[in-house]
């Protein structure tokens, strides 16, 4: 027996599934209060020195955070190989608005204290806000989407085609697929993403933060906090019935250590399927939506007494259960096909080899815990709060 088969195809696909979920997930829960304080900046911060103050917040973490981020694509690419084809090619265009959005964050943090002149650094302090609203948004759109299904379909030979040849708007493909993307359903997930990392940035305002930012980012953290609370709610309500839920024709025939070809599924969509199922079977899976409510409404209180830690803590985990209430909801689905539904990736027909799981699992079990244990290194040597003496004492020093 070679060394790769001590565990089983299934077990693998369903650990690189948690593992998938945990790297998403963690980026929202660190980077995601990077973009919630720029998102917060123009309502939290009235001067240059209260800016300076929110900005440097996050300034010694934020470049680190964005490792989640490389991490997540990379283990899409290397673990779910369909999905990464599909998603990144038919996403193109909304990745590239995402993208553009991420990399003024870093040009506006390095180029706004380079002039004292007030015209200067408003428009980089734009430029922030945009950097944190936009990616917000969009990943929200994009997690609406997946729960309603992308409009791609494969070909015999895998090869993914993108877009629904039934619908145009404008006539140029590359922008009918975003408009496709922009529904209604996809953006008030878009606006429950951008609350609860308002939210988050919010909470680290208040935990990072001191005088009147830290006050003004409890204030408006607590009301993006009701807001996720509602929109969560209202997502929850409106999901049976604006949205087609995906099942497998006869699930008793799914290979679940199958070959990776999503063609051997019978998908149906609609009719009896439903994305609330799994709760029904799985019980314990009732804990995700649980903790989604229970930390915004944690961090709702927090807020407004003025908390600091387990306000930021209620925050991770609220960020946790909305996240991860999608991905049960779905499961085994990855990402269902809108106009061929037999062409939908899942968990038991879209991973790479056995081979391949298991020695990235090997690497990962090594690598993981080494950025775990150096992330909390760096966030203890940096700790401190960041409040307007310590920009005017050092203020050549700081952004």
């Amino acid at each position: 027996m070679v060394l790769y088969e001590l565990f089983d195809y299934e077990v693998l696909r369903v650990v690189w599934w948690v593992l998938l979920g945990v790297l998403l997930i963690g980026f929202a829960a660190t980077d995601g209060f990077d973009m919630g304080v720029a998102a917060l900046l123009p309502f939290v911060a009235k001067t240059d020195i209260e800016r300076r103050v929110a900005i440097n917040s996050i300034a010694p973490v934020w470049e680190g955070n964005q490792v989640w981020f490389i991490l997540g694509g990379g283990a899409i690419f290397a673990a779910w190989p369909p999905l990464y084809a599909v998603s990144f090619s038919g996403f193109y265009l909304a990745m590239f608005l995402v993208l553009a959005a991420m990399i003024l964050r870093p040009v506006a943090f390095k180029y706004r204290s380079k002039r004292p002149d007030a015209g200067w650094r408003s428009r980089w302090d734009w430029a922030l806000f945009i950097g944190g609203f936009v990616p917000a948004l969009i990943f929200g759109v994009a997690l609406g989407n997946v729960l309603q299904g992308v409009p791609f379909r494969l070909t015999d030979e895998l090869r993914p085609l993108y877009g629904d040849p039934n619908f145009s708007l404008l006539g140029l493909r590359f922008l009918d697929n975003l408009i496709q993307l922009l529904n209604p359903y996809a953006l008030l997930c878009g606006l429950l993403s951008v609350a609860m990392l308002a939210m988050h940035g919010g909470a680290w305002l208040g935990l990072k933060a001191g005088g009147v930012v830290a006050e003004r980012g409890r204030a408006y953290g607590s009301i993006a906090a009701a807001a996720v609370i509602v929109l969560f709610a209202v997502c929850g309500a409106l999901l049976p019935v604006m949205v087609d839920a995906y099942a497998f024709a006869d699930p008793a025939s799914v290979k679940v250590d199958g070959p990776s070809n999503p063609l051997y599924s019978a998908v149906t969509k609609g009719g009896d399927a439903s994305w609330f199922a799994n709760y029904s079977k799985y019980p314990w899976m009732l804990a995700a939506p649980a903790l989604g409510f229970l930390g915004a409404l944690v961090a709702f209180i927090g807020l407004r007494a003025g908390w600091e830690a387990p306000t930021f803590i209620a925050s991770k985990l609220s960020v946790f259960g909305v996240i991860s209430t999608v991905g049960v909801s779905m499961f085994p689905f990855i990402l269902p096909s809108s106009i061929d539904p037999k062409s939908s990736l899942t968990v038991w027909d879209a991973s790479s080899s056995h081979q391949t799981l298991f020695i990235m699992l090997v690497s990962t079990v090594i690598f993981l815990p080494i950025v775990l244990l150096y992330t909390a290194w760096v966030y203890k040597v940096l700790w401190g709060k960041v409040d307007e003496k310590e920009i005017e004492a050092n203020g050549e020093s700081l952004y």
